[in-house]
C-alpha cells in the first residue's frame, strides 16, 4: 500500500506564528491535499506542531508570569487557531509535552544509550540561548552569535554524549547517491560540504535545564530539547507506542523545512536514525530565507508580517496565492508586500474571480446554464502541472494556472460570444462557451490543492453540466 507521510519543523512557541511558519506550512499542505487525491486520506499524514521545552520557553514563561506548562499551552492555542485559519489540513499536531512523547523519546534514547551509542563526558563550551545550541568560536561573528547578536553563556557540565562520527560516512554516502535526498541541488552541496569541516560527537543532554524529557538512565538531565524535538517525527508516528501504526508511517517521505535547521535534518537526524535501526527519512526539502520589501524580517524594522492580518485585507485563499507566488520555493526571495494589493487584484480579483463571473455569466445568459459540447482541446498536460506539486514547484504550477486564465479570456476575446449569439450563431456560442467552461473546470482542479475554497466554489458552480449556475464574487477589489 502506498502511502504519504508529510512534516513540518514543530516550531519553537517562545513567539508568535509569523509568515515564516505560514509560508513552511501552507506548502506542506498543498503537497498533503495533492496527494490525499492521489492516494486517499488514509493513506497520507499530514503532521506538523510546536517544540514546548527548553530554556527559551522557561524563559518565556517567567517572562509572562506563567508557568511553563501554562505559557506553552497558550502558545500551541495560538498556532493551532492560525492553522485553522489558513485552512491547514493537519493530521497530526505534535505537542513534544505530550506523555506519549515522553514515553517515545525515552525508549529511543535507550536504544541508543543500550547499544554503546551515546557515553558520558564534560562540555565546556559557548551556549546561545536563542539557538537553544552550543556554538563554536569560528562560528561567532564578533564575539556574538551571528543569528542573535548575543554573547554566548560560557559554561561547564556533565553531558551524555552521541557517537556522531561513528555513522558520518554511512550518511554522506547516502545522500551523494541520493538514497536520502536532499533538496534543491544547493542544498544537497551544502550538506556534504559540512562533512568535510570535522564534524564531531556532539551533546544529547543538559544538565543545568530541568524543562524538558529526562534521560531514562539518568534523570538529574534532560534530553538535549534538539535532539529531543527531532524525534517529534517518529514519537507521533507511533514509536515505542504503536507498532502497526509506526509501520505503516516509517519513514517519513518528506520533512519540509527552512534552511537554518538543515545540519540538524540531513546529518545528525539520519545518524540519530540509523543508530536505533530505523529507517532513514525518503526526502529532506529545505527551502531558502526571505527578505520583506527587501529587508530582512525583523521587529525591530516593523516589517514582521502576521498572517491573521493578511487573512483579514485579503481572505485565505488569496493569503495562501500570494506567499507561494513570490519567487520559486527552494530560493531565497523577497516578498513584496508592498504590492500584495496589486497583485490581489491583478491575479485574483481582475484575472481568476473575473473569468469566474465572466463565463458563468454568459453560459446562464446565452445556453440556459447547459453545455452540450464536452469536447475540448488542451494545449496543457494536467499531468505535468501535478508532477509540478510533486516536485514543490509551486510558484511555477501558479505560473502556468495563470497563464491558462489569460489564454481562456483571450479566446473568449477573439470569439465575442455576444456577437455570435446577436447573429443568431448559437452553435458557435456553445462551442466557445463549452470550450471555457471546461478549461475553466481544469483550472479549479489545479487550484484543489493551492485555494481550497476557491476551487470548491468553482467546481460547485460548473459540477452539472447541464445546470451551471453562477457562483458569488470570488475577490473584491481592494
Amino acid at each position: 500500500m502506498k502511502k504519504y507521510y508529510i512534516t513540518t519543523p514543530i516550531y519553537y512557541v517562545n513567539d508568535v506564528p509569523h509568515i515564516g511558519h505560514a509560508y513552511t506550512t501552507i506548502a506542506a499542505d498543498v503537497l498533503a491535499r495533492h496527494y490525499r487525491k492521489k492516494l486517499g486520506a488514509e493513506n497520507v499524514r499530514f503532521m506538523t506542531g510546536t517544540d514546548e521545552h527548553g530554556k527559551k520557553n522557561t524563559e518565556a514563561a517567567e517572562k509572562a508570569g506563567l508557568e511553563p506548562q501554562a505559557f506553552v499551552d497558550e502558545q500551541a492555542e495560538k498556532f493551532e487557531e492560525i492553522w485553522t485559519n489558513l485552512n491547514i489540513s493537519y493530521d497530526v499536531f505534535a505537542r513534544t509535552t505530550n506523555p506519549d512523547h515522553y514515553a517515545s523519546v525515552s525508549r529511543f534514547m535507550q536504544t541508543l544509550y543500550e547499544k554503546g551509542d551515546i557515553y558520558e563526558g564534560n562540555y565546556k563550551g559557548l551556549y546561545c540561548v536563542g539557538c537553544e545550541k552550543f556554538l563554536t568560536e569560528k562560528e561567532l561573528v564578533d564575539g556574538k552569535c551571528p543569528d542573535h547578536r548575543t554573547v554566548p553563556q560560557a559554561f561547564e557540565e556533565k553531558n551524555y554524549f552521541f557517537r556522531l562520527t561513528k555513522y558520518l560516512d554511512d550518511v554522506r554516502k547516502l545522500i551523494e547517491t541520493g538514497e536520502l535526498l536532499v533538496e534543491p541541488a544547493s542544498r544537497k552541496s551544502e550538506v556534504l560540504g559540512l562533512f568535510k569541516q570535522g564534524l564531531e560527537d556532539f551533546s544529547v543532554s543538559r544538565e543545568s535545564v530541568a524543562w524538558g524529557v529526562p534521560v531514562p538512565w539518568d534523570e538529574k538531565q534532560t534530553v538535549y530539547v534538539w535532539v529531543e524535538a527531532l524525534q517529534n517525527y517518529t514519537s507521533f508516528a507511533g514509536f515505542g507506542l504503536r507498532d502497526e501504526e509506526f509501520e505503516k508511517w516509517w519513514p517519513a517521505d518528506l520533512h519540509l523545512m527552512a534552511k537554518d535547521i538543515l545540519k540538524f535534518h540531513a546529518v545528525y537526524w539520519p545518524a540519530l536514525l540509523a543508530a536505533a535501526g530505523l529507517k532513514l527519512p525518503k526526502r529532506i526539502f529545505a527551502h531558502g530565507f526571505f527578505t520583506v520589501n527587501g529587508q530582512k524580517m525583523s521587529k525591530t524594522l516593523g516589517n514582521v508580517i502576521n498572517p491573521t492580518d493578511m487573512i483579514e485585507q485579503f481572505g485565505v485563499d488569496a493569503t495562501r496565492y500570494l506567499l507561494l507566488t513570490q519567487f520559486p520555493f527552494g530560493q531565497d526571495g523577497d516578498i513584496q508586500a508592498s504590492r500584495f494589493v496589486e497583485k490581489y487584484n491583478a491575479d485574483l480579483a481582475g484575472g481568476l474571480g473575473n473569468l469566474v463571473s465572466r463565463i458563468t455569466s454568459m453560459v446562464v445568459r446565452y445556453t440556459a446554464g447547459a453545455v452540450k459540447d464536452r469536447r475540448i482541446t488542451r494545449e496543457y498536460n494536467l499531468g505535468e502541472l501535478e508532477q509540478g506539486i510533486q516536485n514543490l514547484q509551486f510558484s511555477e504550477v501558479l505560473e502556468s494556472v495563470w497563464a491558462m486564465i489569460a489564454e481562456t479570456n483571450r479566446k473568449i476575446n477573439d470569439h465575442e460570444p455576444w456577437k455570435l449569439a446577436e447573429a443568431g450563431k448559437m452553435k458557435d456560442v456553445e462551442k466557445v462557451l463549452a470550450e471555457a467552461v471546461l478549461r475553466l473546470r481544469d483550472i479549479g482542479t489545479i487550484l484543489e490543492s493551492f485555494m481550497p475554497d476557491t476551487s470548491e466554489a468553482i467546481l460547485t458552480a460548473l459540477a452539472d453540466l447541464e445546470k451551471i449556475t453562477k457562483p458569488e464574487n470570488l475577490f473584491d477589489r481592494k
